[in-house]
C-alpha cells in the first residue's frame, strides 16, 4: 500500500514506520522532523495548516513517481500519529489546538480525496486515569472500549474530541476510520532502562493502568488495521497481553483496586487494559513479553 504516515519521527512512529516498510508498504512520513530510515520518504509540513495538508495529500511522494507521467498517485491509507504527545510540554490550550486541528485537517483531506482507510492515534488517557489530579480508579476492570471517557486534562480532552470528529467524518464519507487507544509505548531499549523500576516500584505504573505496548507490536496493530476492511468507525485498545510489573493480576487487584468491580475472571498476568476487541476484530496478537526481555531479580 502507498501510505501517508504523520508523526513518523516520534517515539512510536520511528518504530511503526520501519515495521510497515518491512511489510512491503511505501511510506511517506509527514512531520516537522524527518525520519532517517532507509526507504522512507519525508515531507516537512505543519499539519495545523489545512493548505499544507491538502498539498501533501495530493502530491508525489518522491521524484520516481514523476516517471509514469500520469500525475500523483492516490494514497491507499493514512496513518495519523502526529501530536503533542502529552501534557506539560506546551501550554494546555496549544496542546488542545494542535492535536484537534491537525487531526481535523488530516481526516478532512483524506476523506475529500476519497482515501478509503484512516487510522489515527488516540490514547489510554481518554479513560481519565493517566493525568488525573490525584488518584483516580477505573470504573471497572478490565477496562474495555465501553469504559467512560470524560477526562479533565487538555491532552486527553483533545483525543476524545478527535474520536468524535473521526466518527462524524466516517458517517459522512463511509470510509474505514479506526482509532487506536494506545497505551504507554515502550521502545526495545527501554526494557533494560525502565523495567527494573517497574519491578521494584509497581505503584509507579498505576497511572498507566499497569499496562504497556511494545512499539513493534504497535506496528503489528497498524498492519492488522490496514488489512482489515469494512469495519466503518471503530476504536481499539492497544496494549500487550500482560501487565508490566512482577506481581500477579490478583495481587494488583488486592493492593490497588480492592473496591473496583472486576467483571470477569482474569489470567495470572493478564493486562487490565483489555485488548479482546482488537484480537477479535482485526486479529491483533502481541508478540513481545517483557518477562522474556528483562532479567528478573533472583532468576
Amino acid at each position: 500500500m502507498r501510505i501517508l504516515f504523520t508523526g513518523g519521527a516520534g517515539k512510536a512512529g520511528r518504530h511503526v514506520v520501519p515495521y510497515l516498510i518491512d511489510q512491503g508498504h511505501q511510506v511517506l512520513n509527514v512531520d516537522l522532523t524527518p525520519l532517517d530510515h532507509d526507504g522512507v520518504d519525508n515531507r516537512i509540513a505543519d499539519l495545523t495548516d489545512a493548505g499544507q495538508v491538502f498539498d501533501v495529500m495530493q502530491n508525489y511522494a518522491n521524484l520516481s513517481e514523476l516517471e509514469p507521467g500520469g500525475g500523483a498517485p492516490v494514497f491507499d491509507a493514512v496513518v495519523h500519529f502526529a501530536a503533542v504527545p502529552r501534557i506539560l510540554i506546551r501550554p494546555d490550550n496549544e496542546t488542545f489546538r494542535n492535536n484537534t486541528l491537525s487531526t481535523y485537517n488530516v481526516i478532512d483531506a483524506a476523506v475529500r480525496n476519497r482515501i478509503p482507510k484512516v487510522i489515527f492515534a488516540s490514547s489510554e488517557t481518554t479513560y481519565c486515569v493517566c493525568f488525573a489530579d490525584g488518584a483516580r480508579k477505573p470504573d471497572y476492570l478490565p477496562i474495555d472500549e465501553d469504559h467512560p471517557t470524560v477526562p479533565e486534562d487538555s491532552y486527553a480532552m483533545s483525543k476524545v474530541c478527535c474520536e468524535a470528529m473521526a466518527r462524524s467524518f466516517q458517517a459522512r464519507s463511509g470510509a474505514d476510520i479506526y482509532g487506536l487507544r494506545i497505551n504507554n509505548v515502550i521502545e526495545p531499549h527501554e526494557y533494560k532502562t525502565l523495567f527494573p523500576d517497574f519491578i521494584a516500584n509497581p505503584g509507579h505504573r498505576e497511572r498507566n493502568i499497569f499496562a504497556y505496548i511494545d512499539a513493534r507490536d504497535l506496528g503489528q496493530m497498524v498492519e492488522c488495521c490496514l488489512r482489515t476492511d469494512g469495519l466503518g468507525y471503530q476504536v481499539f485498545n492497544v496494549a500487550n497481553a500482560e501487565h508490566s510489573v512482577d506481581l500477579s493480576t490478583q495481587d494488583l487487584v488486592d493492593r490497588f483496586y480492592a473496591d473496583v468491580p472486576v467483571t470477569r475472571d482474569m489470567g495470572r498476568d493478564e493486562t487490565f487494559y483489555s485488548i479482546e476487541k482488537a484480537g477479535a476484530m482485526v486479529g491483533f496478537e502481541p508478540a513481545y513479553r517483557w518477562r522474556e526481555l528483562v532479567d528478573l531479580p533472583g532468576a
